[in-house]
């Protein structure tokens, strides 16, 4: 693990992004290449990847916005991120399998939220279905219930971290 390097997102990263992408979420909740493509031009700030030996092996993204909490619209309109916003929202958390449990996921968040507050944000948001809350909650994040998302057809949680 210490030869992983965290970064910003390139645009010749797409291929491997929308790879990891799908080995990640079931397709009904996988941003499509598309989505991912439109993300890395609009808010490469805050897109990281994690590269092992030039792989890219996980990855964390997500708009910027005024509000507290996600609505299904922020993932397919890249005109609701707003550089400018007071939260960075986390739209996924991706780790390939073969890297998990080794603290991965959790550098991907530690570099999120260090990127979040030098840019001044009020914190973060996300949602996360249930079996995950307690991972966020070591991070500081705040279950605020069961979100109005309905995105992928699953039951989300609205967490929030605030600096």
């Amino acid at each position: 693990m210490d030869s992983i390097i965290i970064r910003n997102v390139r645009p010749e990263d797409l291929e491997e992004v929308a790879a990891v992408e799908l080995a990640c979420f079931p397709a009904a909740e996988a941003a499509d290449k598309k989505s991912l493509k439109e993300r890395l031009g609009a808010f490469p700030g805050s897109f990281l990847v994690a590269e092992d030996a030039g792989r890219i092996v996980g990855f964390i993204n997500g708009a910027v916005t005024d509000e507290t909490t996600i609505a299904d619209a922020m993932f397919e309109d890249i005109s609701l991120h707003d550089p400018n916003g007071a939260y960075q929202s986390i739209f996924g958390l991706d780790v390939i399998e073969e890297y998990r449990h080794n603290g991965l996921a959790s550098r991907l968040m530690e570099a999120m939220i260090e990127t979040a507050r030098s840019q001044g944000r009020k914190g973060l948001i996300l949602t996360c279905k249930d079996r995950l809350i307690g991972f966020y909650e070591r991070f500081g994040y705040v279950n605020k219930g069961v979100s109005l998302s309905v995105h992928g057809g699953a039951v989300w949680y609205d967490m929030i971290l605030e600096f």
